[in-house]
């Protein structure tokens, strides 16, 4: 599992204003940290922004961004997976992250920018064209991916996203510190195919999508 550290990241003195701890924990993408505030990020759901543009919904992320050294942020139900560019220091870049996530948990400042869909997982999974006719195989497989397989891979600081069913195969979505992890492809082929395959015998393969 991996290794966990913690920084203490304290404001300057004001009567309103407590100290906190930020935890960090590696991740099996070696560009990607796990940092925990030590309360809730996320009401429910999740939410991944994969480029500037899209981190404009939140100030959080937007200000993550800013540091011009990261690709990629995920919001989990406690935590906020943070990937780093190719090439950057995270020896560096590590502080200023603690850093913007002390001065938005301690202010209690909004998650989302006003109108936002704040709190819905993108896109949303009731989007998915399923075949009625595999109502019943579609519902075991989203038992399983809700309750053996996300929260494993939340333990890693990503998510996994059903994205279909058709004639045997799973399409999943990879995110957060599991999307271009070079371990994704085996965790999906080996981990998760196992599984639903030994579960769900209609499953015969699963992809990402």
């Amino acid at each position: 599992m991996a290794n966990n550290n913690r920084l203490l990241a304290r404001k300057p003195p004001a009567p309103y204003i407590r100290s906190m701890f930020i935890e960090t924990e590696a991740t099996p993408n070696p560009l990607t940290l796990k940092f925990l505030p030590g309360q809730a990020v996320m009401d429910a759901g999740t939410r991944e922004f994969a480029s500037p543009e899209a981190a404009e919904a939140s100030a959080l992320a937007e200000a993550i961004f800013d540091t011009g050294e990261v690709t990629n942020v995920f919001y989990g139900r406690d935590f906020v997976s943070v990937t780093a560019a190719p090439g950057a220091d995270w020896s560096a870049l590590k502080p200023q992250v603690v850093a913007i996530l002390l001065d938005h948990f301690v202010s209690q400042a909004p998650l989302f920018a006003p109108g936002t869909a704040a709190g819905i997982a993108v896109p949303a999974e009731d989007e998915v064209d399923d075949d009625p006719a595999d109502a019943d195989i579609v519902a075991q497989i989203r038992e399983l991916l809700e309750t053996r397989i996300r929260p494993a891979v939340a333990g890693d600081g990503g998510d996994i996203q059903y994205r279909g069913f058709r004639e045997g195969v799973v399409y999943l979505t990879m995110q957060g510190a599991c999307s271009g992890c070079p371990s994704s492809t085996a965790t999906l082929k080996h981990g998760i195919e196992g599984l639903l395959k030994h579960y769900v015998p209609e499953v015969t393969e699963v992809r990402a999508a």
